[in-house]
């Protein structure tokens, strides 16, 4: 009966000491910039944020899409309000979480930027703002 119980603190032991890692350890990181096209609340049991950014890489080409998941509602709510606007999305990969109830993706989305310039080719930009207009300079009189 001693054996079983300790048996049984190793295991639950592993599995935490397993979920420890794979939740604080990155398998990637990095940014991505685009379009948010989708944004919701999922989820049964554990409710995450669930996202799919159109990525063009020229105008005029086919775009990729990125899917990405959000814990944070801070981060959600900054999502939402930025929504049809080019934005850039730094994610972490998160390899060998066990369910999907922690997410549908592997890349979960920490921060958001709204990117001001659409690169074309090097030195070559389109802003995504309209430039401010031009004040006339004073005249002497």
């Amino acid at each position: 009966m001693r054996i079983a119980a300790v048996l049984i603190g190793i295991v639950v032991a592993l599995v935490a000491g397993y979920l420890l890692f794979v939740f604080n350890w990155s398998y990637s990181e990095g940014e991505r910039a685009g379009w948010i096209q989708k944004f919701s609340s999922k989820g049964w049991l554990c409710k995450t944020w669930e996202g799919e950014m159109a990525m063009v890489s020229m105008p005029g080409s086919m775009s990729e899409k990125f899917l990405f998941t959000v814990w944070d509602d801070a981060t959600a709510e900054q999502i939402s309000k930025l929504m049809g606007k080019r934005v850039s999305l730094h994610y972490e990969e998160k390899a060998g979480i066990p369910t999907t109830c922690f997410g549908d993706t592997r890349y979960y989305v920490t921060k958001i930027t709204p990117v001001e310039e659409i690169p074309l080719a090097p030195g070559v930009v389109v802003p995504t703002q309209p430039a401010p207009a031009a004040v006339p300079a004073p005249t002497k009189q």
